[in-house]
């Protein structure tokens, strides 16, 4: 397996692809052998100082309007289908939301997103308020803007786009063969409509999944196979946080080691990209600093949508430990 490892890692240095065999075997180590995942994760960081360098990309969300989502995915605390306690409040004022990107503009963060309940941007009234709202970010912050609202149109992304929005979220969440077991109030392709659609209207796109939500590893891996068919380079890696009141409320948490194998195989597969922490990495508990070291070169810091999330200042202190930039 080190042979196997050390030869996929030259065919990436020389600007190859790796296959769905080859990765499918990677994810596929032992999480108990550590000399061989030592290896993989050298690798994987190997890999990404040749092709994403050694700056770390730091990016904030803020929920700012929250629950009644029509939408039934098994992992969310804010579907309107399932009991889970989570709050519900309508759009917030512009002067919540500059409180806020100021403040973590203060703490270091290169992005500020905006994130919004529900299926999408429902009406003009809303896409007139979150316009207005990110051309006033443009110009009392130095932020780079970005956006999370849901399943959006062309004209939608345009008039985003046209705002001062630079990427917009929205992930494929898992593989298209097990997305149905996942959500059935709209399609694997509404996401990937939504996707294209943001690409022609010219912002870049922040495209990752969650990972833990009872896939098996090809299903997993096939994941980051079609987001490298869509050309996309911020990868968030989400780690199911099972939500009591969702249908996923019984799943295991994954083991530390089996995330981070995960991050350096979708290096691996991606090699010029953000690979990104995002949601649920606080199941990495002590062993986060160890991501750095194994092809993660991004993050979502701070509070996330329902849960709190990490100490940027700590956030900071350990990728400066880990040999990186901010």
């Amino acid at each position: 397996m080190l042979n196997f490892i050390n030869e996929l890692k030259a065919k990436v240095l020389q600007g190859n692809s790796i296959d769905f065999d080859e990765a499918l075997k990677l994810i596929n180590i032992d999480e108990n052998d550590a000399d061989t995942l030592s290896v993989l994760f050298e690798s994987s960081n190997e890999i990404r100082k040749k092709f994403a360098g050694n700056k770390v990309d730091l990016c904030t969300i803020m929920n700012v309007k929250s629950g009644k989502c029509s939408e039934n995915c098994k992992y969310c605390a804010q579907s309107a289908h399932y009991t889970t306690g989570a709050e519900e409040f309508e759009l917030v004022s512009y002067e919540n939301v500059l409180k806020r990107a100021l403040e973590v503009q203060s703490q270091g963060a290169h992005r500020f997103s905006m994130v919004t309940s529900g299926r999408g941007i429902k009406s003009k009234e809303l896409l007139d308020k979150l316009t207005s709202i990110y051309q006033r970010l443009r110009k009392d912050t130095s932020l780079k803007i970005c956006a999370s609202h849901g399943i959006i149109s062309y004209e939608q992304a345009k008039q985003l786009k046209e705002a001062g929005v630079s990427m917009y979220h929205h992930n494929i969440e898992t593989s298209s063969s097990h997305y149905p077991n996942i959500c059935t109030t709209h399609d694997y392709e509404d996401r990937i409509n939504t996707i294209r659609n943001v690409q022609e209207a010219g912002m870049e796109i922040c495209c990752g999944g969650i990972i833990g939500m009872g896939e098996t590893l090809e299903e997993r891996i096939k994941m980051f196979f079609e987001i490298r068919e869509l050309g996309v380079k911020s990868i968030p890696i989400n780690v199911l946080n099972p939500i009591k009141g969702t249908p996923l409320e019984a799943l295991p948490i994954l083991s530390p080691m089996e995330i981070l194998k995960t991050m350096a195989v979708a290096r691996f597969i991606i090699p010029d990209s953000y690979i990104r922490y995002a949601g649920g990495r606080i199941a990495l508990k002590d062993k986060q600093g160890i991501g750095f070291k194994a092809g993660v070169n991004a993050a979502l810091v701070g509070n996330y949508l329902t849960t709190s999330g990490s100490n940027v200042e700590e956030d900071k202190q350990m990728i400066i430990c880990s040999g990186l930039e901010i």
